[in-house]
């Protein structure tokens, strides 16, 4: 589970049900059966249908009333969505959610679009499942790495 089929990524959230099984005196050990647990975990998870997960951030951005539009249309380049906004201190506090991919550049692209009187802060949200055009280009560059081995 350390390292799943597609792109050598952690499998999380699986659930396995064992329905049958057997013991014998002589071939059956501790050995065996982790041999057989992994070669049965192989073959399930690929016929499971995993999926890449990304981690999805929770933002509060503070602007300026003037900057609310510009900070506001930039989120969906990012992939993020605006899930709302309040009133504080003479300008308005953004609640939005966005890929950790997209912000790794925002505080220098909040500090353009607001003259640098805008601020955000970061915190983990939850993971969701990423896009297959983007999961796509993440398994070829893990396939291309793995052929180069």
């Amino acid at each position: 589970m350390e390292k799943g089929p597609l792109a050598g990524c952690k499998v999380q959230n699986i659930k396995a049900v064992l329905y049958d099984g057997s013991y014998h005196e002589v071939d059956s050990n501790e050995v065996s059966f982790k041999i057989a647990a992994s070669l049965a975990f192989k073959k399930g998870i690929v016929e499971a249908r995993p999926c890449l997960l990304e981690p999805i951030m929770k933002l509060e951005i503070t602007v300026p009333e003037a900057y609310v539009g510009a900070v506001m249309g930039d989120m969906p380049n990012r992939r993020g969505m605006v899930l709302g906004m309040d009133s504080a201190h003479g300008g308005q506090v953004l609640h939005a959610e966005a890929p950790q991919a997209e912000l790794f550049d925002y505080a220098i692209a909040l500090r353009s679009m607001t003259q640098a009187r805008g601020s955000f802060t970061v915190e983990f949200a939850r993971y969701a499942e990423l896009p297959s055009n983007l999961a796509d280009k993440v398994i070829a560059a893990y396939k291309k790495e793995q052929e180069e081995k």
